[in-house]
């Protein structure tokens, strides 16, 4: 693994992959801000000699080489523009698949947080920012200093105070950031909680409108909406506030400018054209400025997503790839395992420890709960555990690579969440078209097959996304398919049957036995008797603790074992020494 340094500059060298274009950009904007002196030239030499001379040929050679400029100007201008585009884009295709797999992963690591995080919306912030107008006011502002040298060359007196106009006008964008700040932010945040609360009623909303939820949602996002319109409201009061300001005092230092232009020139200590030459420059100079409080959101917004960025590239190794293992044949070990769901301290599953060997099937039973889908999702590999190890003949899961531990596990969690596409993409694990005979093996050995034949277009037929074109009990058995697709070793089912009829039941139980035979491993959580069958060992479950493990005849037994009578019960002395009954 690298370590997290390496991994933490995973940002910066995407970043320093593109400095040979943001070099180019910076070369553009040195020519462009060198080039938007034209028009202060052009001024000046129509007032100075033009217009003394009286000469049109002169005139009309100024106007040509005013015109050619202004066009070289505008093709540079429009080369930096595109330039940033392709910026923005090479660091999108830099990015995109690492913050596509820290999205999938973010759920596993930090739980409900992981709503308020989104890797990919960040990174689409940031190459908008930099496709967009944004990083030229950066490359433009550090010619302020010229501009103001070149007005100070006109006249010292010109120079100082539009020096002084220009530092005022600096300290009116620095209290903008200061005072944004904290606005920006709370924006930002309500505006994810109106999100996530949108999300969450379109992915219930079978339930919102059966339950008459949807006024209690409205007064919810009422709540949300009336914070977020007033975050905003206040951002957008400190950013307008500012730039009205600015824009008013960026107005009258020109008039100020060419005030004093006409005093100097009243005096004999300024030509005619310094008037109008160093009233353009000093617009030229503040442009930068006003560009960038004209786009103070965007700025903040841009910020806010490089760091959230940044932090999450960091708390996320870049994963190596492992030594490619075997495939497992033999057995599946748990040793003291203790898992907590993601972003929780408590464990809800406490020193587990069991093994089973190749053509084992098991049940996880227990009451509501007790911990069972957090202990199957820890054993494949779902949630890391606190403590302990699962194994796969002896290699423990995150020795595994993602990809070739997953086609040696076949999955099918209590709610069962099928992907935008065809049956045999779903049951594939969208492996294309390169394996139909595993399609149909995996679809016959769910029973799944007939029903698939009786869709619109069989295999082929689009479910929409999660499968909302199939009824519940249909999702289950294409994602029992896509559990043991490619003959994994290890089967994990957790309530497969909540949604199966008797004919769906079969099929599981003529599933479950298959994979014991053909030498697999089956773990069921069950609640329902019909999943026991053709299981040989149990697994009780109660607190997060194993409370009995062996024989499905000895557990079973055990379980239904009526009660000592009271009056057979051992007697226990209380504290104050009166007996009682345990």
């Amino acid at each position: 693994m690298k370590s997290k340094q390496e991994s933490s500059s995973l940002l910066r060298i995407a970043i320093s992959d593109c400095a040979q274009g943001l070099f180019g950009v910076g070369l553009f904007s040195a020519v462009t801000n060198l080039l938007a002196l034209t028009g202060s030239l052009y001024m000046l030499q129509v007032y100075d000699r033009v217009l003394p001379s009286q000469s049109v040929p002169t005139l009309v050679g100024l106007t040509i080489g005013m015109l050619g400029l202004y066009a070289a100007y505008g093709l540079l201008d429009f080369v930096r523009l595109r330039l940033l585009v392709r910026i923005a884009s090479r660091l999108y295709r830099n990015l995109h698949q690492r913050a596509f797999a820290i999205s999938v992963l973010l759920p596993l690591k930090a739980g409900r947080e992981a709503d308020r995080l989104n890797p990919l919306r960040d990174l689409d912030h940031l190459r908008g920012f930099l496709s967009g107008s944004g990083p030229t006011v950066i490359f433009d502002a550090p010619w302020i200093p010229f501009y103001l040298l070149v007005i100070y060359l006109l006249h010292p007196s010109l120079g100082a105070l539009a020096t002084i106009g220009a530092l005022a006008v600096v300290a009116l964008t620095a209290v903008a950031e200061i005072f944004g700040r904290g606005p920006a932010r709370l924006t930002s945040e309500a505006m994810i909680s109106q999100r996530a609360l949108a999300e969450s009623g379109r992915r219930n909303a079978e339930v919102v409108h059966a339950m008459g939820l949807s006024s209690r949602l409205a007064g919810r996002w009422s709540d949300i909406v009336h914070s977020y319109l007033a975050h905003q409201e206040r951002l957008s009061d400190i950013i307008g506030g500012t730039g009205s300001l600015s824009k008013a005092l960026r107005m009258a230092l020109q008039s100020s400018v060419l005030g004093l232009g006409a005093y100097l020139v009243i005096g004999g200590e300024a030509s005619p054209g310094v008037i109008i030459a160093s009233s353009i420059l000093l617009g030229r100079a503040l442009a930068p400025v006003d560009a960038a409080i004209a786009n103070w959101k965007g700025f903040l917004a841009t910020r806010h997503s490089y760091f959230q960025l940044k932090a999450m590239l960091d708390s996320f190794e870049d994963p190596v790839e492992p030594l490619e293992l075997p495939r497992p044949q033999t057995r599946l070990t748990v040793e003291r395992l203790t898992v907590a769901p993601p972003g929780t301290p408590k464990p809800t599953v406490l020193d587990v420890s069991f093994q089973l060997s190749s053509g084992a099937g098991m049940a996880i039973v227990g009451p509501s709960g007790s911990g069972k889908t957090t202990l199957v999702r820890a054993l494949v590999g779902a949630w890391k555990p606190l403590n302990g190890k699962v194994r796969l003949d002896g290699a423990p899961l995150d020795q595994w690579a993602p990809h070739s531990l997953g086609a040696h596990i076949g999955y099918l969690p209590q709610d069962v969440e099928l992907f935008d596409g065809t049956v045999a993409d779903n049951i594939s694990r969208f492996g294309g078209k390169s394996d139909p005979k595993g399609v149909l093996a995996a679809a016959r050995a769910a029973g799944v097959y007939s029903m698939i034949m009786h869709l619109p277009e069989g295999f082929q037929t689009r479910i929409g996304e999660g499968g909302r074109a199939l009824s519940a009990g249909q999702r289950q058995l294409i994602g029992l398919a896509r559990a043991l697709y490619g003959e994994p070793f290890l089967v994990v089912l957790d309530e497969p049957n909540s949604n199966l009829d008797v004919e769906g039941d079969a099929a599981l139980a003529g599933a479950i036995l298959a994979v014991r035979q053909r030498g697999g491993i089956v773990i069921v959580v069950a609640h329902r008797p019909s999943a026991l069958t053709n299981i040989d060992q149990v697994l009780v479950l109660a607190n997060g603790m194993v409370r009995s493990f062996g024989s499905r005849e000895e557990v079973l037994s055990s379980m239904t074992r009526p009660p000592v009578p009271a009056t057979h019960r051992p007697i226990i002395p209380t504290q104050r020494g009166v007996s009682g009954h345990a």
